[in-house]
């Protein structure tokens, strides 16, 4: 993670636990100068309005005041702040209500280093890109471009691993058409992707989705009109 990038970032951390905050803390110290450490929720809202941190991190279950409530208070004040949920739960209820509050990353607990440097380094990316891993769709409909996970009405949408590899493809490059060799070298990596298997899989995704979101330019590729 680039320190140029990081060094005038503030933030916060959230954990009941001392050692899991001890070691949190240390962990960040690699690519943050500025942090700020809570043992409570109540604590942390009153940290947040004195640093005003771009990076918050925090539990779900801690006492007083859950970490779901925490981030309802910081929703209403600050829609932009980066916010990851580190949890032991990996319930669909947590995940549809982080999906709502617009988290960054939900991360279930044992958190991987790996996995806990790819939130942080795209929570930094989003600061500088001014972007969200969450995209509004139509018709109330919602993708997690982080935890890969589609919410149309406030139910999870199951799809398939290729059916998410092309959503995903097709929303990162959301302002142009994706060609048709795009979409083999990312899909068909091993394989040789068939005209056949390529309208199956549109035919399937566009099952799944609102209405006309997917648009076809004859010999080109796939387009995603949101």
């Amino acid at each position: 993670m680039d320190k140029l990038l990081t060094k005038n970032l503030h933030v916060l951390y959230v954990e009941d636990d001392d050692v899991a905050r001890e070691n949190g803390i240390e962990y960040l110290e690699n690519y943050f100068d500025h942090i700020h450490a809570a043992s409570d929720a109540f604590e942390g809202l009153k940290l947040y309005r004195v640093v005003h941190p771009e990076i918050i991190i925090t539990d779900i279950q801690m006492p007083k005041l859950n970490g779901l409530e925490f981030i309802k208070q910081i929703r209403k004040e600050n829609k932009e702040t980066q916010i990851i949920v580190i949890t032991a739960y990996s319930d669909t209820i947590y995940l549809l209500q982080a999906i709502e509050l617009q988290l960054v990353k939900y991360l279930i607990k044992p958190v991987q280093e790996n996995a806990f440097k790819e939130a942080l380094q795209l929570c930094v990316e989003s600061i500088h890109n001014k972007d969200s891993n969450i995209m509004e769709l139509p018709d109330n409909t919602f993708f997690d471009m982080y935890n890969q996970t589609l919410i149309h009405n406030g139910e999870v949408v199951i799809l398939r691993t290729k059916e998410l590899h092309m959503l995903s493809l097709l929303l990162r490059h959301r302002n142009r058409y994706v060609t048709y060799n795009e979409i083999e070298h990312t899909l068909w990596r091993e394989s040789v992707m068939t005209a056949d298997a390529l309208k199956t899989l549109i035919k399937n995704l566009k099952a799944k989705l609102p209405p006309n979101l997917i648009s076809n330019l004859s010999g080109t590729g796939y387009k995603i009109e949101c």
